[in-house]
């Protein structure tokens, strides 16, 4: 699957001590795969958002929210999923760690019928990706190849409902309403020339 190993010192410190080491082996040999099932595929293109963990070239953490509606992750092949990065703050937190540290962790789930599902990966951000033409909005192609995918217990997700998509997700033949904050004056002069008449 991979040379990293599932689990570190540290981590098997705490399981000993808890006496989880044999159970934490035998998720890994039942539940861990590096191929992605029909049923992650439908799972995660069922998804309107995840979290992603990256970290830069020192190892410092970042986690972000990404969202979309259903399908704007796409699971491209057994072992790729394709993410389509939309319009932003431009800090690019996640994203620029990815080209220092492409190590990535992504939490995909589901608040109404409680579920996750965790993929482990290796990330590469790409501007010309032949991709983009099918993902509107978007300005980069994110593609993960995953080295490990397992289901999480879900027993702490609070059943939570979707209430309503948000009016900024891109859609096809659909432009989003500017966002509040690239109106307010203390951001103007520092905009992009092409969002500079926002609002």
């Amino acid at each position: 699957m991979t040379d990293n190993p599932m689990y570190h010192a540290g981590m098997r410190q705490l399981q000993d001590i808890r006496e989880t080491r044999a159970l934490a082996d035998r998720l890994e040999q039942v539940i861990v795969r590096s191929a992605f099932t029909e049923e992650d595929r439908a799972f995660i293109q069922g998804c309107s958002m995840f979290f992603i963990a990256t970290a830069d070239a020192q190892g410092q953490p970042d986690c972000s929210y990404k969202g979309g509606l259903p399908g704007f992750v796409r699971v491209l092949d057994e072992h790729t999923l394709a993410i389509p990065d939309y319009d932003g703050n431009g800090m690019y937190r996640s994203w620029g760690n990815v080209l220092v540290n492409p190590q990535v962790g992504l939490l995909f789930l589901d608040f109404e019928r409680p579920k996750r599902l965790r993929v482990n990966g290796v990330a590469t951000v790409g501007e010309d990706d032949p991709l983009r033409s099918e993902f509107p909005g978007s300005v980069f192609i994110v593609r993960v190849n995953a080295m490990r995918i397992f289901p999480n217990c879900p027993r702490y997700l609070h059943q939570m409902q979707l209430v309503e998509p948000s009016v900024h997700a891109p859609r096809p033949d659909y432009t989003p309403p500017v966002p509040t904050w690239k109106t307010f004056e203390a951001f103007r002069d520092a905009l992009p020339a092409r969002d500079r008449g926002a609002g």
